[in-house]
């Protein structure tokens, strides 16, 4: 049949579908986009989104550090699935471990997208608060997409290969944000100014 004619994707599979489905560690979004070689433009964009999400949040951060706060987190993004990739396939394998650095690398993009919840800390008193709950949700869900991406039968193989370099990872995060939003040069812009009397 004609491509012009095929279905469109149902709602489950759009970008919005599978960040839902995703933030609910539904098992099958994973095991969908880890056989999909298709959905890895999607799941850069939950990083990119999930990273913006963050960085908006940051009081008088000019264009330029948001910028570079989204290329590194599609670094970091690469750099901590291969990571994963070496310690899930090659050094703690189980004997069912199906490793495919390009389905750990979709899962795990997919496993940003309680990121996105971050957007919330646009409350000033609310910020770390949700930053933390964003910190623990992400961490979850990185846990049940290593587990599928990687065909594991015991989840707490799939905690202990993600645990070390995950939590470090977001423990930085939480600690580079929570420094830029209490740092005094944050707040210049948003002072008011001082009058000087003659």
């Amino acid at each position: 049949m004609p491509e012009f004619f095929e279905r469109p994707p149902s709602a489950d599979q759009t970008l919005i579908g599978r960040m839902i489905r995703a933030a609910r560690l539904d098992p099958s979004l994973y095991a969908e986009v880890e056989a999909d070689e298709n959905t890895i433009g999607q799941a850069a964009s939950i990083v990119l989104l999930a990273a913006f999400a963050g960085g908006i949040n940051l009081p008088g951060a000019p264009f330029a550090i948001l910028f570079g706060g989204l290329v590194v987190a599609l670094i970091g993004w690469v750099l901590f699935a291969y990571v994963i990739y070496l310690i899930g396939a090659k050094l703690l394998p189980e004997s069912g471990t199906k490793a495919n650095f390009g389905a750990l690398l979709r899962a795990m993009g997919f496993a940003n997208a309680p990121g996105v919840v971050k957007l919330l800390g646009i409350v000033p008193e609310l910020r770390m608060f949700v930053f933390f709950v964003a910190m623990v949700w992400v961490l979850v869900a990185t846990v049940t997409a290593v587990r599928h991406a990687l065909s594991y039968e015991s989840s707490w193989r799939a905690i202990g290969v993600c645990a070390i370099p995950l939590l470090a990872s977001q423990l930085l995060i939480f600690a580079v944000a929570s420094s830029i939003t209490e740092s005094p040069e944050m707040h210049e812009g948003m002072s008011e100014p001082s009058v000087v009397l003659p």
